[in-house]
């Protein structure tokens, strides 16, 4: 288990370093409440952005993006609700990204941040 969470942590490390370069302005790590956890938010210009990642060693079980499921992506729309409810700033745009990382033995890391999914 020690494993997955560091490999997580990394993962959501790289995402952060990305949205960064790509320009996003990251305004929360890990937010948490007692319903749950949302990796990261950012903002791209009057948006902001809710940011899952999910890590893999491999994709042996599929591509890491695939694990957003449908009830998961519902789980973060709640979420974000939540954070949004406690924010004094109004938001004109709303969006939800994925970004997935690969990191598999012996290799650089792969990303794939996939814009405005669910």
């Amino acid at each position: 288990m020690a494993r997955n969470l560091e490999l997580g942590a990394w993962g959501e490390e790289l995402a952060a370093g990305h949205l960064a370069q790509a320009g996003l302005t990251i305004l929360a790590r890990n937010w948490r409440c007692r319903y749950g956890e949302l990796d990261l938010i950012a903002r791209e210009g009057d948006a902001v952005v809710f940011v899952e990642v999910k890590t893999r060693s491999g994709r042996g079980y599929g591509t890491p993006a695939e694990a957003v499921t449908f009830a998961k992506q519902g789980r973060i729309r709640r979420l974000a609700g939540l954070w949004l409810a406690e924010q004094p700033h109004g938001w004109r745009h709303v969006r939800f990204d994925v970004v997935a990382v690969v990191v598999e033995s012996g290799r650089d890391p792969v990303l794939e941040h996939l814009r405005a999914v669910f």
